[in-house]
């Protein structure tokens, strides 16, 4: 069963926005990127506060589900006529592929879940073949 599990935010001010929801909601940083990006959580959820760039606007990027089987929403996602997601070159620490729904809306899926940093590289050491 898919959860969501993840929501991104763009920020004119991503501090402030950090230390809105560290001392209204008790949310702690739990990652800060190179790129500006803070990744927070309840213990439930993961929040990234992610900068604007330019010709951006603030609000909801994208959010992120959990699953059990990526290949099995794939298989779903390809009978809704969407073509299934792939990992992209922003390399999340998160998720392991970002889609976009029918409405262009951006999600990304990870079967490994949003509480612990991994990337990629790290990703494709525990599913590469032993003799590889």
């Amino acid at each position: 069963m898919a959860k969501i599990r993840h929501l991104a935010i763009k920020a004119q001010d991503p501090e402030r926005l950090v230390r809105f929801y560290e001392n209204t909601f008790d949310m702690e940083v739990i990652l800060r990127r190179e790129t500006g990006a803070i990744y927070m959580t309840d213990g439930y959820m993961n929040v990234a506060i992610l900068p604007l760039k330019e010709g951006d606007r603030a609000g909801i990027d994208h959010f992120g589900f959990q699953v059990d089987d990526l290949e099995g929403i794939f298989g779903k996602l390809k009978q809704e006529g969407i073509e299934p997601p792939t990992p992209g070159a922003h390399n999340p620490p998160y998720a392991e592929v970002r889609g976009y729904d029918p409405e262009g809306n951006g999600f990304d899926l990870t079967v490994h879940g949003f509480d612990r940093e991994e990337y990629q590289e790290q990703r494709a050491k525990v599913t590469a073949p032993a003799d590889a």
